[in-house]
């Protein structure tokens, strides 16, 4: 079962997990690939609710975001039992260490996949505020425009950036 919710009243809610972390989520191919991400940005843009999220060229879900077309951020709600609280907080942990391309991480973690309702990419119930999102919008971060100051300390002399994907937020909703 999932309660629809109204993105822009829950916005605070999303934003302020991102901090320890949510998990963002794309299927190519009936292939499923979760990765913690800390960075992100909710909005109106075009006059569309977007969810913008930054991934690095060098991430496995980045691979897969190039032959995508939607993704789902799932987002942890605290729900008080501490031991579901530690899982998720393992969770996002090891999502954020290893590599899709190394292992299959929802069926290490053991976590539930739920069908999305717009979108091919799932919802994971361990992470029950979910957003689907359809990419309208993609495009590689020029190092080049930022501070030197700012691109060192991000990027150091490694050959990575971060591609920024725009999604419009399609469906919002908590998996019960």
């Amino acid at each position: 079962m999932k309660e629809h919710i109204d993105v822009i009243e829950r916005a605070g809610d999303i934003l302020g997990a991102l901090t320890p972390g949510a998990l963002f989520t794309v299927c190519v191919d009936g292939k499923v690939n979760t990765m913690t991400i800390g960075w992100g940005m909710l909005g109106i843009e075009w006059r569309k609710p977007v969810f913008i999220a930054y991934i690095r060229n060098d991430r496995y879900t980045h691979e897969l975001l190039e032959r995508a077309d939607c993704f789902t951020v799932n987002v942890p709600v605290p729900t008080g039992d501490a031991e579901a609280d530690a899982r998720v907080r393992r969770a996002l942990g090891f999502c954020g260490s290893k590599s899709g391309r190394d292992l299959d991480k929802i069926a290490e973690l053991g976590l539930t996949l739920v069908e999305g309702e717009q979108v091919d990419a799932p919802a994971i119930a361990e992470l029950p505020l979910t957003l689907e999102c359809r990419i309208i919008y993609r495009r590689d971060q020029d190092t080049a425009l930022m501070p030197d100051e700012l691109r060192e300390s991000v990027y150091g002399d490694a050959p990575v950036y971060h591609t920024v994907y725009y999604g419009e937020v399609v469906d919002a909703y908590i998996v019960k």
